[in-house]
């Protein structure tokens, strides 16, 4: 039967890509058309304003005669006019800054992501260099709203590339300049929720448990494969805190959690564990494994000593996260217990 022919079953697959990709191409070209109108728009508002020195007034009255002329089409309202404006004289500051300009005038990274995520921009940021970073930091991840917003409120910006590494002296340019911006300090774990003291196996646990959250954090690219990754030299077990695999990187790398300032000899161990993995793991395809050290907090110039001589590429960021101290015993028993509450609620209905 035609069902279980290998020929039909591949030409099916091959139709199904090429639609598939037809409807990115279209919804693309789609936001595109739509980007130049809005810009458009902007720069007729901006130029009649100056040539006939029209106030804000006219703004409102031409928001109101266009959603008459086209009702059924949204995007027309006084707030999006506005907008437009401001997006037009954005993009001339581009044009003043020496930066990338499409023929119409629309800075690349603009042209390339939807509205609404423009919209976040321009409300966050006056800086049009900033503006322009999260635009294409959306382009190469492929961040949804929510997620840039998210990145945003983080301060993406402020901490990517930020660790300190030895990977311009142990990697490859290509490889060393993109490892080097893949690292963030310090990494923003929130989420989680440790008492006062929480010991690394927590941390290790917390972060497994918000694995899609931490998955985020990290940045695109990483792909989880183990925790507590068992290696064996000469019948020696030892355990690999986290082990991933970075897809842009084409790496491995072990991410090793400390719930103490950074010490030296940290960096000892996971260059060993580098070594092992690089002879064992590590195929001819791949490039070297990488090592990222996560502590409570760092001394810069300790860190540069220590990585000087050190053979491994590896990186070392601080993290921050929410402390939860627990209620002093005293405290805890003049509070009422849940059937307190529950027999005075009782009382009461």
């Amino acid at each position: 039967m035609i069902d279980n022919n290998d020929d039909y079953i591949h030409l099916l697959k091959q139709i199904k890509m090429q639609i598939q990709e037809a409807r990115i191409k279209s919804a693309m070209s789609i936001n595109q058309e739509l980007i130049r109108l809005y810009w458009n728009i902007g720069r007729q508002i901006v130029e009649n304003q100056e040539r006939v020195n029209w106030g804000f007034g006219f703004v409102e009255k031409l928001s109101k005669d266009l959603q008459n002329l086209f009702p059924g089409i949204k995007g027309f309202s006084r707030t999006n006019l506005f907008l437009m404006r401001q997006f037009f004289l954005k993009s001339t500051k581009v044009h003043q800054l020496g930066g990338q300009i499409a023929h119409t005038g629309i800075p690349m990274e603009l042209l390339n992501i939807p509205w609404r995520h423009t919209i976040v921009l321009m409300e966050k940021f006056e800086n049009i260099e900033d503006i322009l970073w999260y635009a294409q930091k959306t382009i190469e991840n492929g961040w949804s709203r929510s997620a840039l917003e998210d990145a945003i409120k983080s301060g993406t910006s402020k901490r990517l590339g930020k660790a300190i590494t030895n990977f311009q002296q142990k990697l490859p340019a290509p490889q060393s300049r993109l490892a080097q911006e893949t690292l963030k300090n310090p990494y923003n774990f929130d989420f989680l929720s440790l008492s006062l003291g929480f010991r690394e196996s927590e941390l290790e646990q917390g972060l497994l448990d918000h694995i899609q959250k931490f998955l985020l954090e990290l940045g695109d690219g990483f792909a989880f494969i183990a925790r507590q990754y068992n290696i064996k030299v000469n019948n020696n077990d030892y355990y690999l805190d986290l082990l991933f695999y970075h897809l842009k990187l084409r790496c491995y790398c072990v991410v090793e959690l400390k719930t103490t300032n950074f010490k030296p000899e940290y960096v000892g161990k996971l260059n060993f564990y580098l070594s092992v993995l690089d002879s064992t793991i590590k195929q001819p395809h791949d490039n070297p494994t990488i090592g990222m050290l996560l502590c409570k907090t760092k001394d810069k110039l300790v860190v540069e000593y220590a990585l000087q001589d050190v053979e491994k590429p590896i990186g070392v960021s601080e993290y921050e996260t929410k402390i939860f101290e627990s209620l002093p015993e005293n405290f805890k028993n003049s509070l009422p217990s849940i059937e307190d509450i529950e027999e005075e609620f009782k009382k009461k209905i």
